[in-house]
Order: structure tokens, then sequence, then C-alpha cells
């Protein structure tokens, strides 16, 4: 365990030092947390969420990462605004805890104390603070490894390609002269041609070299005049240049590139400008002389590759210092640090950055100048965009409109269109009405109110009678910003009106009530009558709203019974149903459904019988199947009575037992949290009180019908006849539980000394047997002696488990001590 401590420790200084070192990287002095945005804080503040810190390691980190002193106290305090106003906690959000740490814990990492897994995966290359940082506008141009700028070695030749040495040039001559030659240009910028000597094309284009080649050609091959022979001139294996990037390049230096690379493939290759280069003064220098300067700008917003020349051996492609840079951030859609030429305003930076964003405050944007001496803030209309010249350094804040709405008045309720509406078109709440299309029918008339707010947005309410400012009877009310109207529903303002129905229809359960509803409509919504219900004795129940409270005898509520056609036509008139009615339906008088009992083992003719009369007793039906066969082993015989309710639910007649049941296993809960443990185990007692089994002596049932023993079938019963049975089974606290054959006359202890006799544990004296029928009998006890019950056929001995004994404590023994030293000085002072 403490090797696997020292593992722990060591590997999380180690995950520890190597994040340090890597954030270290990164230098955030320069950060101003004046001017980051709230939109800049919730985001570092996500990102700070996300891999696990809390406010107090967010800190820490920025203190590593080199940021001041006073732009972390700063940081603290807007980052507790923020979650003052969302409502959040700062705490640890690793595995959902919120745990404060102090000040010699905000370093720490939470590790798991099971493993030796951190739980934090914060402790990565992640810079949770690159969003302080803003990026320069072009730079992923050419740092991006998605995007190479390679030229296309399968295009055609270039008309304007410039020919140099070591180009090969492939000549085909076809027609009446068939002929293809492939030659090397030699240093001297020379070819030399069979038949023809030597061609000078070196600096000339691939157009002008073809003219000079042909006329050449002319002289050994006449019918090239004539047109019946031709000759092409294309490149063959492409040199390479030599081209030299200087000034402020990510990695400046001399670059091997092919001879058909552009400035942009040159720029791929070096990294581009680094943080102090240039993207819209690239110049290309060739012969000493500045033959193209580039703007990235041109190409990075509208895709032209303006001034994008081809590049030849020995140029030199110069970046200079920026001269003018400032940053745009806020709501828009590219922030982003931006470079400004002399001549661009506000209009064209807003440009750069895409514009503003949907929830931009356009009307006015904030400039964070530097001046030569301090900072200061200027605040530049809509109207100056175009005329406002972007200094060096300026940073431009765009802020989010106003979580508000100018114009917005809201109504709910009865109306037939609720929602929101502007105030221009419903100055007056009469106005507002009518715009919602008017009052629904179920409107409440008297009173309505506005929710508004005043000056110093308290709440305030203004009530109103709905009927008068809808006829003119009193003066229209003058709307405001942010008023919600509601005009409540009748409906609203009371209890919902339902009707209930039970007992015989086939659909009992809760209605919805209408007005003029009868009793045979509630019923005819209810399935109709079942089979069994009588029409003739139905029973409503009504609230008593105004019952006397004080009387003795006063009333909860008022019955009604009453008759109906049990076809539901309509006769006469009608008992028409009030909110809130009870109508019952009665089962009709003498009505039963059939009841079955089943007969198994050694019968005639064993199988189901339906119960022919409400007295009908077990000989009768023993009777009715023909009798015992010769192999019924008649003391076994057993009756298993689930009750009607398990069998038949939906008998209407049955009693129901449950109650009894959770009474035994409750009152066996009782016994076993008192202390009760000499029992037997749950798993029997569970099934003992869950047992159906009625103990039935059939062998007097038969000899005397219809006698005490004889008892009256229920629905559901079952009577088992078994054949003869031939062992008796021990279980519980005994040695070898088993089953052992049955011998006529051997006692109890014979049969518990053929399962290897009692346990330590045994509890003896309530050892009882279980026999075949259902009866029990237990171990009784006369004087000092021990009265076993007889064992028969099929019998179960059952053995159960001796409660624990609690052994005494030293305290216990002295408390015993103590009283006996007490009682045996208490006799001394007696007998002196």
């Amino acid at each position: 365990m403490k090797l696997k401590n020292i593992f722990t420790t060591l590997l999380f200084l180690i995950i520890l030092t190597v994040f340090q070192q890597s954030m270290a990287q990164t230098n955030y002095s320069n950060v101003k947390v004046d001017d980051l945005s709230d939109t800049q804080i919730r985001q570092l503040i996500q990102r700070a969420e996300s891999i696990g810190y809390n406010d107090a390691q967010l800190e820490q980190m920025a203190a590593a990462q080199g940021m001041k002193a006073e732009e972390i106290q700063k940081l603290r305090l807007r980052v507790e605004k923020i979650r003052k106003q969302e409502g959040t906690a700062g705490g640890n959000v690793a595995n959902g805890n919120t745990e404060q740490t102090d000040d010699r814990s905000r370093t720490a990492v939470k590790i798991n104390r099971d493993s030796t897994k951190i739980t934090n995966n914060s402790y990565t290359n992640t810079d949770i603070f690159e969003s302080l940082k803003p990026k320069i506008f072009g730079k992923e141009l050419f740092s991006s490894s998605n995007l190479t700028f390679e030229p296309n070695l399968r295009l055609a030749t270039p008309r304007g390609y410039v020919i140099g040495p070591d180009d090969e040039l492939l000549i085909d001559l076809s027609g009446d002269n068939e002929a293809s030659y492939k030659l090397k240009v030699s240093p001297e910028g020379v070819i030399r041609l069979q038949y023809v000597g030597n061609i000078s094309v070196g600096g000339l284009t691939i157009e002008q070299a073809i003219s000079k080649i042909r006329s050449s050609l002319g002289s050994t091959y006449p019918s090239l005049k004539s047109g019946r022979t031709s000759v092409a001139v294309n490149l063959g294996n492409i040199r390479t240049i030599k081209i030299t990037l200087v000034g402020e390049v990510v990695k400046p230096g001399s670059y091997s590139l092919s001879s058909l690379s552009t400035v942009f493939n040159a720029l791929n290759a070096s990294g581009g400008p680094n943080e102090n280069g240039s993207f819209r003064k690239i110049q290309v220098i060739r012969g000493n002389k500045v033959v193209s300067t580039i703007d990235v700008y041109d190409f990075l917003l509208n895709g032209v590759q303006k001034g994008n020349i081809r590049l030849q051996d020995q140029d030199v492609i110069n970046i200079p210092v920026y001269e003018k840079r400032v940053e745009m951030s806020g709501e828009i859609k590219r922030p982003a640090l931006f470079e400004v030429v002399s001549g661009e305003s506000l209009a064209d930076v807003l440009r750069f950055a895409g514009g503003f964003s949907t929830e931009a405050y356009s009307a006015n944007i904030k400039v964070l100048q530097n001046t030569s001496r301090e900072r200061k803030i200027i605040d530049v209309p809509s109207t100056q965009y175009n005329s406002y010249s972007p200094q060096n350094g300026d940073k431009f804040i765009v802020d989010a409109i106003l979580d508000r709405f100018a114009n917005k008045v809201e109504i709910n309720g009865a109306v037939f269109r609720p929602g929101i509406y502007s105030l221009e078109d419903a100055a007056t709440l009469k106005g507002l009405i009518t715009k919602a299309d008017g009052l629904k029918e179920d409107a409440f008339l008297n009173r309505g109110y506005i929710n508004r707010l005043n000056f110093d947005n308290t709440a305030s309410l203004l009530s109103f009678d709905v009927a008068k400012i809808m006829s003119g009877a009193q003066a229209d009310i003058p709307l405001q910003r942010e008023d919600k109207v509601t005009i409540s529903s009748l409906f609203d303002l009371r209890d919902e009106y339902k009707l209930s129905i039970q007992g015989e229809v086939r659909q009992p359960g809760t209605f919805q009530y209408a007005d003029n509803t009868s009793v045979q409509d509630l019923i005819q919504m209810a399935g109709g009558f079942k089979e069994g219900a009588t029409p003739s004795r139905i029973e409503i129940s009504r609230r008593v709203k105004s019952a006397d409270t004080v009387g003795k005898n006063s009333r909860t509520a008022e019955i009604f019974t009453l008759s109906v056609d049990r076809n539901l036509k309509i006769e006469g008139p009608t008992f028409v149903l009030q909110p809130f009615d009870i109508v019952s339906v009665r089962n009709a008088e003498g009505y039963s459904i059939q009841k079955q009992i089943k007969l198994e083992g050694e019968v005639l003719y064993p199988g189901v019988y339906t119960i022919t009369n409400k007295n009908e007793r077990i000989s009768d039906v023993i009777k009715r199947a023909g009798g015992l066969t010769s192999y019924a082993y008649v003391e076994g015989a057993s009756l298993k009575r689930p009750g009607a309710e398990k069998v038949n639910p939906a008998d209407k007649n049955a009693i129901n037992n449950k109650e009894e049941e959770d009474k035994k296993y409750l009152n066996l809960k009782r016994a076993q949290e008192a202390g009760t443990k000499d029992t037997l185990s749950a798993d029997i007692e569970q099934k003992l009180i869950q047992s159906d089994l009625v103990g039935i002596n059939l062998e007097r049932i038969l000899e005397k019908p219809l006698g005490k023993y004889d008892l009256i079938v229920e629905d559901g019963d079952i009577i088992r006849v078994p054949r003869t049975l031939q062992t008796v089974r021990i279980t519980g606290e005994v040695l070898n539980p088993n089953n052992i054959v049955y011998q006529p006359g051997k006692s109890l202890r014979q049969y518990i000394n053929g399962a290897g006799g009692f346990t330590s544990n045994a509890r003896k004296s309530g050892t009882y047997i279980k026999y075949a029928n259902g009866s029990a009998a237990a171990v009784s006890k006369f004087l000092f002696f021990n009265n076993y019950p007889v064992v028969k056929p099929g019998a179960e001995i059952l053995v159960p488990k001796r409660a624990e004994r609690e052994r005494l404590t030293a305290q216990s023994w002295i408390g015993i001590g103590t009283a006996v030293a007490s009682l045996g000085a208490i006799i001394m002072s007696i007998l002196r």
C-alpha cells in the first residue's frame, strides 16, 4: 500500500511539472482584463470548468503564465460578478463536487483514493487562456497542415514560362517528317538540335522558344513552311530554383522550389509572416527591383490572388514589419487582430471582421486607444464608421444589444390569440384585446389585471373590469412597454368539474362534466351495464354545500336512488347530474358466476368440478367424482385453498383475505425485530405464511358426511388425494437433512437419529411435524418428559434453529459483580 502511495505521488509530481513547463511557454503578461468582454470571461470560465478547475486554480494558473497580480485581482472580480449574475458557484466542478479549497491546496490535483488514476484530465497541453490572446487574422493560412499551396505539375506548360538552365525541352515533329528530341538546356541557355545546331533559348518564354525553334528547323524541314509538318515544344523535367525569404518570416532563409512555384508556395514553405510580419505589403524583389507587392487580405476576403506571380531563380521575398494593427472583439463574426494600411477606415476593419453578429449593438463601437502617455476610450457612432481612421494599437469592442424589448406588450388567458404584440399596434388595453382577436366565450369579465414595471423596474399590479373596458363604460387604459395583460378563464377560477361512476359498468372511472348530463348518459359513457348489473337500484351521492357543521347529525352527502331502463331508452323525465356526483351501479340480487374446484390424485374421475349449490361439501364432490381408488392414501388427503380473489379476481362476492396475510407477516416481522430469533429461517417462515393448505381428515369426512369435519367447498379449492406415501422428510437443524423410509411404530426421535441427530444450534423443544394433509403437531412437554407426536407417511419433521445468545461483556460482568456485592452487603447489615 505504501509503494502504491509513493507511485501515485511521483506520478502526480511528474505530470504537474510537465504541465507547468508547457503552460509557461505562453506569456500573458500583456493581457488587460478591462479590455475583455463578458463573453470572453464566460468562455474562460467554461474552459476552466470543462477541465476541472475551480476559481482558485484558475487564478493560480494565470499567475504561472505571467499575468500580473493587479490583472489577476481584476479577473477575480469579473468572474465573481458573472457568477453572481448567472447564479453559479465557483467551487471545484470535477466529478460534480463543489468543494472549497484553501491557499495551501489551490494547486493540488484531486486524486482518486481508490486508484492511481488522476480524476482530472486538465493537466494536458490545453491552454485555457487561449481565448484571452487574440489571433492574428490570416496567420493560420500558412501554418495549417491542410493547406499546402503546392503547384500542380500535371498542367500544360504555361505559355509565359521562362526557360532557364537545367530545363528539359521535348520537341516533337509530326506530319511528313517524324522526329522527337529530348534536350536539356545548358547553363549557357543553349540546346543542341540535330541537323540544326545550337539554339539559344535561355531567358525566353515557351511561346518565344517555339517560334525560334520553328524558324531554325525551317531550313532542315521545308514542309514546316507549307504546314505539312508541325512542331510541338513542351517542358520535360522542371528545374529547381532558389528563393530567399527575409524580414519578418517564421522561418527565414533560402528555399529550393519548383520553377512553377508562386509567392504563396514560398510563403507556405516558410510558415508565412511571424508575429510582427505584415500581411498587406509582401514584396517580391527581382534584380534589386520590387516587381510585385502582395496583399494577402485580397485572397483571404475575396479569393483573389492579386500579385501572386510565378517566381524565378534568385528572387527575394521580403516581409516588412506591420505599420498599423488593431484588434476587434465582441459581437462580430471574426474577432482577431487586423492589419490596417493607409486610407482604410473603421468600416474596412468591420469588413475584415465579417461584420456584426446577430446580437451586436451596431449603433456604437467602443474604442480603447493608446496615447503617448496613457489609454483612453472613444465612442464611435455608426455615422463615423467610414470616416474614423484606426490608430495603431486600437481595440474595438462591439457590445451586445440589451436583453429587453423596446415595444413589447403581452396578453395571456382567455383571448383567441394570446402572445406578444407591438406596443405601436396595440397602444391601449382594448386595442390589445382586439389585436388578439377578442375575448373567448369563457372569459371572466368581472376582473382582469396588468403586470406593469415601474420606472425603477419594481413590479406593480393594475386591475380593471373587462366588461366595462370592452363596452366603453370605463375609460380605456394606455399600455406601457413590458405590460403583461392577463384575462382569466371561468375554468381557471373553479375546480375542474368531474363525474364518477363505479360498480357494475364496463368502464368505471371519472368523466368530464357537461351540462344536462343524465344518469343514462354517464352509464353509456362508461360502456353500459355489465351482465350482473341491476338497473332498478342505482344510487347517486351528491355533495352537500351548506351542511350544518355544528349539529351532531349534520349531513355529509345527499343520496338519491332511482331506476333506469336496462336498454337506456329515453322515456319520461331524466335525472340530471351535477358536478362531482358519484353514481354507483349495484350487482343484481342472486346473480353469481360459476365457481369451480379441482380434484387431483387418487379419485376415479379427477378434474375440475363446478359447485352446484352454496352448501356443497367435500364429501359431495368426492361422491360426484366416483369415490376413491384402491391406492388412495386417505390420511394424506389435503385441501389447498388459495382464495377466490386469486382464482377469480372479478368475482364481486369473493372475500379478500390479503389483509389477514399481511397481519401475519407483520406480526412475524415484529417478533424478529424484538429479538425472537429462535424461529425457522426467513424463507421457511415466508413459505409457512403463504401456505394455502387446510388440514382436513378425509377419513372422518367419508365416514360421517355432513359432519363438522366435512367442510363446505369454495371457489378455487384444490382437493388432492395422494397415493400411499412411503417416506418421511427431515429438514432444519439436523446433521443430514434427507428423506427416510417410513416404518410403522418408529418414533420421531428415531427418525431424527436417522438424519444424523440434532445440530448444536437445534432448538429441540420446538421440533414439530407437518403432515401430508396440511395439519401440524409440535413436541409437547409433560413435567420433565417430552411428548413426541406420531409420525405418519408423507410427514415432514422440521427442527428450528435456537436463538442466538448474546455474550456478556466485561461491563456486564462488572455490573453483575457490583449488584451481588451490594446484595451481600445488605444481607450482612440485616444479619447484624
